[in-house]
């Protein structure tokens, strides 16, 4: 318990952090049905969505709202819930809570409390689409959703072709070819990709290929339901520095601007982003 925890935290009750099915009703632990019938109250993204699960085990428990719109209105109160003794279940509309959902400001705020914080394993998309994409897992990166537009996006982009891991995010399905459609732009139309969609449903699928093809394939038609983008991570190339500084000052002589000739070091020669930042503005000055 921290230092700086209040003398009642003894007594106080704890919060649950449980994961709920991606799809298939039949993934949830009888542990996670267990905390959810017992617990004093259960906050969910979405009260609606989550009725048919709670409805479909029999779970009686007061359901409570908590989403990215009233958070900050309802951690205090929650918080002040688990410190009285109340015991409360943290669940989002489907998966593990907090990853891409609402849930990390009450749970730091439940720890910085001195609340005990047990997590509920279960089903998640992210894990669920790592282990069956073919690619390599031993360690990955995980973006999220990418943000739409501006600076965040370029930097979120050029962030998953730069890993050296593969990388899961998360995507809209009319946004998946837009999304695949920048990566290849930013020089990743080569890598290994796989886009997992409606995982652990009837229609579940996994479309292997190279982003550019997979792009391509989605221009024609979306994909429907939830999906899960995964993109491998990109191969160390021993770069030769003479050849990359030559390579640099031939495109800068052919007119190149910084950004264009640090894109095609990339994307061409296989330099690594520093490198090839420091390289193309150096031929500038």
């Amino acid at each position: 318990m921290p230092a700086s925890a209040p003398s009642s935290a003894a007594s106080a009750g704890t919060l649950y952090v449980v994961s709920t099915p991606i799809g298939n009703l039949g993934d949830f632990s009888r542990r996670g049905i267990e905390t959810l019938s017992s617990a004093q109250l259960i906050v969910a993204e979405d009260t609606r969505h989550s009725k048919r699960l709670l409805d479909h085990h029999g779970i009686q428990t007061a359901v409570s709202s908590y989403h990215e719109h009233n958070e900050a209105k309802e951690t205090p109160r929650l918080v002040a819930r688990l410190i009285a003794g109340d015991s409360i279940a943290l669940i989002s509309d489907a998966g593990t809570p907090l990853l891409s959902d609402p849930g990390s400001r009450l749970v730091a705020a439940a720890v910085e409390a001195g609340v005990r914080v047990v997590p509920i394993p279960g089903a998640s998309a992210v894990m669920a689409a790592l282990v069956a994409s073919g690619l390599p897992v031993e360690r990955f990166t995980f973006f999220g959703f990418l943000p739409r537009k501006g600076r965040e996006r370029r930097d979120s982009i050029a962030g998953v072709i730069d890993s050296r891991w593969t990388v899961a995010l998360f995507e809209s399905p009319n946004r998946v070819a837009a999304t695949l459609g920048a990566l290849a732009a930013e020089g990743g139309g080569d890598r290994r990709a796989v886009v997992a969609r409606e995982l652990t449903k009837q229609f579940e699928e996994f479309r292997r290929g190279t982003i550019s093809e997979l792009a391509a394939i989605y221009e024609e038609a979306a994909p429907r339901g939830e999906v899960v983008i995964l993109i491998a991570g990109r191969e160390e190339v021993a770069a030769d520095e003479e050849q990359l500084e030559q390579a640099a000052a031939d495109l800068r002589a052919a007119g190149g601007a910084p950004r264009e000739i640090m894109d095609r070091l990339i994307a061409e020669h296989g330099a690594p982003r520093n490198l090839a930042y420091r390289l193309a503005h150096a031929t500038a000055s």
